[in-house]
């Protein structure tokens, strides 16, 4: 598997729009077992994106999805700053199950 997780902070005063931008492209997305944006309790302008992707290969196939594409492009403007991505290799949990590669 292929997990990653990111920090965005959206233009000030539009953290919602920026969430709201991003859900728009994330139905139907082929590999995708899990993608989770959440909002920071202490930031009122930064959400997290935590994903899990059956493999890197379909994490990078969805960039070129229609929808996501579209996201892409609302999100665009709304976004001021990314922080450090970090990639991951889930290996368990609920909804994921139990993997060998430990």
């Amino acid at each position: 598997m292929h997990g990653l997780i990111g920090k965005m902070t959206a233009v000030p005063g539009r953290r919602d729009d920026l969430i709201e931008a991003i859900l728009q492209g994330v139905d139907d997305m082929p590999g995708c077992v899990s993608y989770v944006v959440a909002s920071d309790a202490s930031e009122p302008d930064v959400i997290w994106i935590t994903e899990v992707w059956d493999d890197e290969a379909s994490h990078k196939a969805s960039l070129s999805l229609p929808a996501v594409r579209a996201a892409i492009a609302r999100a665009r403007p709304l976004i001021a700053s990314f922080g450090p991505g970090i990639t991951t290799v889930p290996v368990a949990g609920h909804g994921l199950g139990r993997s060998a590669a430990r």
